[in-house]
């Protein structure tokens, strides 16, 4: 059991899951709002030697050292690589702290979002159809980067409607090619889709001139991302010709002066923040604290 845990911003865990964490420590404190600075950070964590937050703050080397009690930290949150993450891992590991994350929380709310919106594009419910009559998604060249969980969870959705799926990852998956999608070289996969869906860890940016001139016009690009995946001038450039992208959340955009963009439609709500969503989330940062103490 912990002595104190701390819960530096809201944490979105169901009520139950809340109540849960007073079985894990003596002392259990929730703030409320997100902390402004590396101060504020370590004014809050204090004496803790335990710690949570969500993905909208961050626990930087700055904070860690004013902390010197902390010994578990728990993101509830994506962590998938000490680059992408919003804890300073590597210096949290130098000081023996365990620090932990979730995934695959919230990938089902994206998946419906991208093809509600792709369905609502080809058709034009509520807009022009966009390739000027009603289409279907059957035989649609999509386009996938970043096959990871969410990313294999559209290429299932699109197959299902009869998407012809292409994909770019690190490597051949296997398992992938099983199901009928072609890897690709991003240049060429980027040539050949009419619709790209981006899903790709946070900060990892592959899109230059390079590939959007390969991309082309009259393309419609997905980022379902936790940043941008794409070099803003060349975004740019390529958002002004004849083409359209969908983001759901601002972070995924990359800039507010975008938002009012003719061929942005940026939702500004975080599609996998469902309330399945939570219930998942909130087991996982359970099972993360009952694993750690297991082991101790």
């Amino acid at each position: 059991m912990f002595s104190k845990l701390v819960a530096i911003e809201p944490v979105s865990l169901v009520p139950t899951a809340e109540e849960a964490l007073y079985s894990f420590a003596k002392e259990v404190v929730m703030y409320d709002g997100i902390p402004a600075t590396d101060d504020e950070v370590a004014a809050r964590i204090g004496d803790a030697d335990a710690v949570l937050l969500s993905y909208t703050s961050r626990i930087n080397r700055t904070a860690l050292e004013k902390c010197p009690n902390v010994k578990y930290i728990g993101m509830c949150c994506s962590l998938y690589s000490p680059e992408s993450a919003n804890v300073d891992i590597r210096y949290a590991n130098e000081r023996g702290i365990t620090v932990t994350g979730i995934r695959d929380y919230g990938d089902e709310g994206v998946v419906e979002y991208v093809i509600s919106e792709l369905v609502r594009c080809l058709h034009g419910f509520g807009q022009e159809p966009w390739d000027g009559m009603p289409r279907e998604i059957t035989g649609l060249k999509a386009g996938i980067i970043g096959l990871g969980k969410s990313g294999g969870m559209i290429a299932d959705a699109l197959k299902f409607f009869g998407a012809e799926v292409t994909y770019f990852a690190r490597s051949k998956k296997p398992e992938a090619e099983a199901k009928g999608y072609r890897f690709l070289p991003i240049g060429e996969l980027m040539a050949q889709s009419k619709v790209v869906c981006c899903c790709l860890n946070k900060n990892t940016v592959l899109l230059h001139e390079a590939e959007f001139q390969q991309f082309g016009n009259k393309k419609i690009l997905f980022n379902t991302g936790l940043s941008p995946a794409w070099d803003k001038p060349a975004f740019v450039k390529w958002l002004n010709g004849n083409n359209l992208c969908f983001c759901d959340t601002l972070g995924a955009l990359g800039s507010a002066d975008l938002l009012n963009h003719p061929h942005v439609r940026c939702m500004q709500v975080s599609t996998g923040r469902t309330r399945q969503a939570f219930d998942r989330l909130s087991e996982k940062v359970l099972a993360n604290l009952t694993e750690y103490i297991k082991k101790q």
